[in-house]
């Protein structure tokens, strides 16, 4: 256009040009209907939008757009998905060149790092020929909405390392049984790397060769994911809030425990008890927890450890591991809640999992070239924040207390291997 313009006003000082200026003018209205008919002739284009039915928080969830041609000659299509304002994506544009008659999928990856109700919106196709001169918009697929659940896709990823047993990929140690909690099972004659010290003389003697006692792993053992759902769960780390991560390593925790024949519950509590669900290992157990936990979100009140303390006293009667998620920041937070942390590491098996502020790690392993004397103080408080972190672990222990310093990013790892280790002591 902006050429045969150009042409047809040099046509007033050279008056051919003007000619040749109006024959480009009408050929190029020609082929813009004729662009303009053939994608109008017929409905040309169908798009479909796959993705499951709920999504996983804190991973790639894929979302698949196949488009489907019904025109005799390629066309270049441009794609938009109306994705979820929550995810603030501008990049939605996918291009893409369909064959005559022919179809094109476009998978993408979404992470939610909340867990909600999340709605899509349609998918917007603009199809053009290969002249380019005319677009034509379609207008595909029906809104719809997606829950956004715990982190589910981490339990497929562990059932099938497990399967494989290579979850030491993932981190899970193989932790030797050193303790003696274990329940008898059988006596079996001795074969070389049996440990001496399960030797049955008794039955030696009877049989007159060396008999070993078989022991297995306690099983039925109740384990509870209690989570703190107080202010302090609100930090942020990579989008995601202290108490996602916590809902996320429960939930594979869970799983682990009712694949170790363990039952496996759930406790909430803020400024007074919330949810409970009673441990069990039957079948329907796992979409029970993962109902509760999509449902819980953190409140603004001071975190009550009274409430915790009496709502276990009312609804836990056997003793218990208690898996305790909270966040300490300093001593002064900690002591406060001591004498309710004693009482429950009386009654039951507590260990408590606590987040190590990584920024914080990170700004104080990496030192200024140039030291200020503001630098050398933000340093020193900074040093003191992570001494006091340090503190609280040891200070837990003298009072008898399991305790877990841990990263957000390594917190289902290690929570498991810590628990492991707890069933074997």
């Amino acid at each position: 256009m902006s050429a045969v313009i150009l042409i047809i006003a040099l046509g007033y000082a050279v008056p051919p040009l003007f000619s040749i200026g109006r024959i480009l003018f009408w050929l190029l209205v020609a082929l813009v209907v004729m662009d303009f008919i053939l994608l109008w002739s017929r409905r040309g284009i169908q798009a479909y939008r796959t993705l499951s039915p709920r999504f996983s928080n804190g991973d790639d969830n894929p979302v698949s757009i196949r488009i489907e041609s019904n025109y005799p000659f390629a066309i270049h299509t441009d794609v938009i998905d109306e994705v979820p304002p929550i995810f603030q994506r501008r990049d939605i544009l996918f291009k893409a060149d369909v064959r005559r008659l022919g179809e094109a999928t476009i998978t993408y990856q979404l992470r939610p790092t909340e867990r909600g109700v999340y709605s899509f919106g349609r998918v917007r196709v603009f199809a053009s020929t290969l002249l380019g001169l005319v677009e034509r918009r379609f207008t595909c697929c029906e809104p719809q909405s997606v829950k956004v659940y715990p982190s589910y896709l981490m339990l497929r990823q562990y059932e099938l390392l497990a399967m494989s047993n290579n979850l030491k990929e993932m981190g899970i140690k193989r932790i030797r049984r050193i303790g003696n909690n274990t329940d008898f099972e059988q006596i079996k004659d001795y074969i070389v790397g049996d440990d001496y010290r399960t030797i049955n003389w008794r039955a030696t003697a009877r049989r007159h060769q060396l008999m070993v006692n078989v022991y297995q792993e306690e099983r039925s053992q109740p384990v509870y994911s209690v989570i703190d759902k107080g202010r302090m769960m609100q930090q942020a780390f990579e989008e995601m809030t202290l108490l996602d991560y916590a809902i996320n390593a429960s939930l594979v925790l869970s799983y682990v425990a009712v694949n170790k024949q363990d039952k496996a519950g759930l406790i909430t509590f803020s400024d007074q008890f919330g949810t409970f669900v009673q441990a069990s290992r039957q079948q329907g157990q796992m979409q029970q927890l993962q109902e509760a936990l999509y449902a819980e979100h953190t409140q603004f009140g001071e975190t009550d450890y009274s409430a915790l303390l009496a709502g276990l006293s009312r609804h836990v009667t056997h003793r218990s591991l208690l898996i305790l998620y909270t966040s300490f920041t300093s001593m002064a937070s900690m002591r406060r809640q001591l004498q309710y942390l004693r009482q429950l590491a009386l009654r039951h098996r507590l260990l408590v999992v606590f987040f190590e502020d990584e920024e914080l790690s990170s700004y104080l392993s990496s030192l200024p070239s140039h030291l200020s004397t503001e630098s050398v103080y933000q340093h020193v408080i900074a040093e003191k924040f992570a001494y006091e972190q340090r503190l609280i672990v040891q200070t837990l222990r003298q009072y008898g207390i399991q305790s877990l310093l841990t990263t957000p990013r390594n917190l289902s790892v290690d929570v498991i291997n810590k628990y492991l280790e707890m069933k074997r002591i």
